[in-house]
């Protein structure tokens, strides 16, 4: 069939929806369609919309732009409300601003901001003779990312990492939003910053030498971690030393705490394994610390001739065990902290006199701090019932105090150090909040909403006070809800302009993170991957029986896998939401994990399920987006996305609204938002163009429930 009569209808489609603009009656984009025929266990399915796939197709840009250019004119009179948010949101944000210092060796390393600035400057000063830090020392710029910027509409800093000897600076950026990383050094003598060294780095680790240099990149298709290198940076030549085959599996490297090992971790969903190498002989053979086994995940530490594994061998919330060197294995193990069923053993940081184990219960964070000469305990306490806390980064091994990140939904990011010794915690920093913000005037709470299945999933919420509990307040329920990662109940500052215009924020900690531990992951996977949607819809539910808010005042928002739970929960129970913010949503699921040469898709077999195998294709079907979308009335969708994006590829947004437009049965808005300008998968990288996006996705969701001002 010549594409000559398709290529004109899409043509007279943007026709359409020009004229319709210019009538001031805005007509959606019609994208055109195109029979392809996929055989899927014996059955023939078209998919109308996959030659949206066509990245260097004109009619693929054109498309989008029409569906861009459609946004700006449905939303034309929201432009006041949203530039007026983005400068109460701006005016809350210290602009010009100081990290807390840390020491690493010789040096503290801070980052700065400056107003007007897009990006941070990382910087370091000297220690004075005593180690402490010196405001007055000569400030040395490592990377100012505002030049390095200059003349690009993107620019992501992947990592850094000074040598020991600390002259030299590795480095990684990406300049399109893909990910896509490219390695660089700089002389912090003399200033010079070398060329590529290397591209698709993922991480990278130096050797105790200062000249040799380890990093891992990752497949030019599939996105997949899979080769580590060795780099000389006198001779200039990278050497592979090691190729991880197994797709499931991905590589990182990283550096022990106490900077005495190089340790290799190869990583599928349910399988682990380490590989380490003495820092002090670059030029060795990595060796395996434990052979994969099947379902056995572990991670390793290293402190005074000792390896420290948190296994989940016998241990489904994990364990932590000490071994000796030479012997590793399972016989030689000693139990240091046992397994315990309602407590998630999240990880370590080890001291040289001391051990911190950062753990989870019952959706919050904890720490408990051991004096390693003495033995014993003490639990670092915080002051709320709803907070996040986080370990904050303490490179120094012999270091007396632990650094950590508390904050809550009311509480603003704040830097503690905690002596170990005392168990004192000293507050170093509190992210400044501008315009006389007063969190007495908010309320955090932890609720509990009953699944259909007799769980109870964690709620936290926060709102202002005055809200009335007679379902009259507007409400935004965000989640995530996959492969392990949790949800911490954080500050934003953001956040407020919801908050204080009568809107409660509450985030759903469903199954498929790990909030209640590991066994809440695996009840949120593979087979079981319907009680994540459930939880979120029994929640919603809740909310709305408990008179929180009402379906016409409920507001929704999920990104990434969380635009799956979006795409899944709107397709299930329409009714029961206003409005949907959808962003980077994973919506295509079948042709997406039916592809195996698309990025991440066989690394993810593991969390969703192989569609090879017919059961798990079945099941997954059931709940794909895109594949269940039908003709019923929908409510009122925003769905974000980024052109550029290697993390949810453009086309499943695009597709998942461009079909849905066919089918959608009421006049509710259904507007997709494509960044065509290099952008990732968290959008913009500038901080006042994020924000900026942020303040128009804000207004969009309070304008859903009547809120224009």
């Amino acid at each position: 069939m010549s594409s000559r009569p398709l290529r004109l209808a899409g043509l007279v489609a943007l026709v359409s929806a020009t004229l319709g603009l210019a009538a001031q009656t805005p007509t959606p984009p019609a994208a055109k369609q195109v029979e392809h025929l996929s055989v899927w266990h014996g059955e023939k399915v078209n998919d109308s919309w996959f030659w949206l796939r066509e990245k260097t197709n004109p009619d693929v840009v054109s498309y989008l732009n029409a569906e861009n250019t459609y946004t700006e004119a449905m939303t034309s009179d929201l432009k006041p409300f949203s530039e007026a948010l983005y400068k109460e949101m701006l005016g809350r944000i210290k602009q010009t601003d100081l990290s807390v210092p840390v020491r690493r060796g010789a040096y503290y390393y801070y980052s700065r901001t400056e107003e007007g600035k897009q990006y941070p400057i990382q910087s370091r000063r000297k220690a004075d003779k005593g180690g402490g830090y010196d405001g007055n020392a000569v400030e040395e710029v490592l990377l100012d990312q505002n030049e390095m910027a200059k003349g690009l509409k993107f620019l992501g800093l992947g990592g850094m990492a000074v040598s020991d000897d600390d002259h030299t600076l590795v480095f990684s950026t990406d300049t399109t939003g893909f990910r896509q990383y490219k390695l660089f050094t700089k002389d912090l003598i003399s200033g010079k910053v070398s060329a590529p060294l290397a591209e698709r780095v993922t991480s990278f680790a130096w050797a105790s030498d200062s000249r040799h240099v380890f990093f891992v990149t990752e497949d030019d298709v599939t996105k997949r971690s899979n080769l580590l290198w060795r780099l000389d940076l006198k001779s200039g030549k990278p050497e592979r030393i090691f190729e991880e085959k197994d797709e499931l599996y991905g590589t990182h490297v990283y550096r022990t705490k106490d900077r005495k090992y190089l340790m290799v971790e190869i990583q599928s969903t349910d399988t682990w394994e380490t590989r380490y190498l003495a820092t002090s002989k670059p030029l060795g053979d990595f060796k395996v610390l434990l052979p994969r086994e099947k379902g056995h995940k572990y991670d390793v530490e290293h402190r005074e001739g000792t390896f420290y594994i948190r296994t989940n061998k016998d241990a489904k919330n994990f364990r932590l065990v000490t071994a000796p060197l030479a012997t590793p294995d399972p016989k030689h193990w000693k139990t240091f902290i046992p397994h315990r069923a309602d407590v998630l053993l999240e990880g370590i940081e080890p001291f040289r006199d001391f051990l911190v184990v950062a753990e989870k219960s019952q959706g919050l964070e904890h720490f408990r701090i051991q004096d390693t000469k003495t033995g014993t305990w003490k639990d670092a306490t915080f002051p709320e019932s709803v907070y996040a806390a986080s370990p904050g980064g303490t490179p120094e091994y012999t270091s007396k105090a632990f650094r950590f990140v508390y904050q809550s939904m009311v509480t603003p990011q704040s830097i503690y150090d905690c002596d170990m010794a005392s168990g004192t915690q000293t507050l170093l920093k509190q992210i400044e909040v501008l315009g006389g913000y007063d969190k007495t005037q908010y309320v955090t709470e932890r609720l509990w909403a009953p699944a259909r299945d007799g769980a109870k999933v964690p709620l936290s919420v926060v709102y202002k006070k005055g809200v009335k509990r007679n379902g009259s307040a507007p409400l935004l329920l965000y989640a995530y809800g996959s492969y392990g990662y949790g949800q911490s109940a954080t500050f934003s500052i953001p956040r407020l302009s919801l908050l204080d215009r009568g809107m409660v924020f509450v985030i759903a900690h469903i199954r498929g993170g790990n909030e209640m531990g590991e066994g809440w992951h695996d009840d949120g996977m593979l087979l079981k991957k319907m009680n994540t949607f459930n939880d979120f819809i029994d929640s919603a539910d809740f909310l709305v029986k408990e008179q929180w808010t009402a379906k016409d005042r409920l507001v929704i928002e999920g990104g990434s896998a969380g635009g799956l739970l979006m795409g899944a929960v709107t397709n299930l129970r329409p009714d029961l939401f206003k409005a949907v913010h959808s962003a980077v949503p994973f919506v295509d699921v079948m042709n997406t994990m039916m592809d195996a040469s698309l990025p991440l898709t066989v690394g993810e077999y593991l969390e969703w399920g192989n569609p090879t195998e017919k059961a798990a294709f079945d099941y997954m079907r059931a709940y794909s987006p895109y594949d269940n979308l039908a003709k019923k009335a929908y409510p009122a969708i925003l769905v974000t996305s980024s052109f550029n994006d290697s993390q949810v590829m453009y086309w499943e947004p695009a597709k998942y609204v461009a079909k849905l437009r066919t089918l959608k049965t009421n006049s509710n808005p259904l507007l997709l938002k494509i960044k065509m300008d290099p952008a990732g998968h968290g959008g913009a990288s500038g901080r006042y163009d994020a924000l900026k996006d942020k303040a128009f996705e804000t207004a969009w969701m309070l304008h859903q429930v009547g809120i224009i001002k």
